[in-house]
């Protein structure tokens, strides 16, 4: 039996026996397919292969639960109008074997995450930043929108400054303090969006960027998408790309340089105020973290 492992302390027990029997008892025509979980499952959602051609994704929290039905609405949507295969749900389950969330199936999509050492990264930054343009020009009209929420991607970066400020005091043996808090400021200098809000993913870091054969293959966990600041889009310079490749994913988009700031003040800030929260369940956080904003630093 596959145990989830779990990432916050307000987790609920998922394993695979779980899902049989969720399966099992709410969808019988799919009962009996093998369960097998993801190991590159996210920090909201744990993912399951069922058979060969579907996958159950179960919120871990609370706070996460409400996914699958923005799913059922948006993704139908937005799909037509993109470059790229996203998820496709297909049926809404219910809570039930002591679960308390409502859960979902969909289409798998094959693919595996990204690794930018393993592919074209020049070419697979233009193949992502092609994506973004195609999700930008969709009608936002009824798309969610931020709703005021300090983590919300594509929100302005002020209201994270406090945060931000006693994160790094937390962890100023670990980082340059000076060198951290200029990058900081230049981005909350160019923190002004007039305007209008563009759909986002949000959350395009590489374990929602499949790729096969060397190319993006899909986009999945639109978690995030809203209708926001384009800048939510722009994070994945840092998060991704390297180099030239950053370089081709900025001129592929056309990035003004107060986006850039913007962009990267986020990219930053998440880093730096995700580091104290995961360090004691990650051993690699604070090395990880560092490595991270020295690149960034860099840029």
């Amino acid at each position: 039996m596959d145990r989830v492992a779990k990432l916050h302390d307000d987790e609920v027990e998922i394993d695979t026996s779980l899902v049989e029997r969720l399966v099992a008892a709410q969808f019988p025509q799919w009962a009996g397919l093998a369960v097998r979980v993801v190991r590159a499952s996210g920090t909201d959602n744990v993912t399951f292969r069922l058979g060969d051609e579907l996958s159950v994704r179960l919120p871990r929290t609370e706070s996460t639960q409400g996914q699958v039905e923005k799913d059922l609405i948006w993704m139908p949507r937005l799909a037509p109008h993109l470059p790229l295969p996203i998820p496709e749900p297909l049926e809404l389950g219910r809570p039930g074997e002591g679960y308390p969330f409502s859960w979902g199936v969909y289409r798998w999509l094959p693919g595996e995450p990204l690794d930018v050492e393993k592919v074209d990264a020049v070419a697979v930054a233009g193949q992502l930043a092609e994506f973004v343009r195609y999700l930008r020009d969709v009608d936002p009209t009824g798309a969610p929108v931020p709703s005021g929420d300090p983590f919300e991607r594509g929100t302005p970066l002020t209201p994270r400054d406090e945060m931000f400020r006693e994160a790094l005091d937390e962890l100023r043996e670990y980082f340059d303090v000076g060198r951290v808090l200029a990058s900081w400021e230049e981005s909350l200098a160019a923190d002004t969006f007039e305007g209008p809000a563009r759909w986002i993913h949000g959350d395009l870091m590489s374990g929602n960027v499949m790729v096969a054969d060397g190319k993006l293959s899909a986009i999945i966990d639109f978690g995030t998408a809203r209708a926001a600041d384009p800048a939510g889009d722009v994070m994945p310079a840092w998060w991704l790309f390297h180099g030239d490749s950053r370089n081709a994913y900025r001129q592929a988009l056309s990035v003004d340089e107060n986006t850039w700031l913007r962009a990267r003040g986020w990219a930053l800030s998440l880093t730096m105020i995700a580091i104290p929260y995961y360090r004691d369940r990650n051993p690699d956080a604070i090395s990880g973290g560092q490595e991270y904003v020295a690149d960034l630093l860099s840029d």
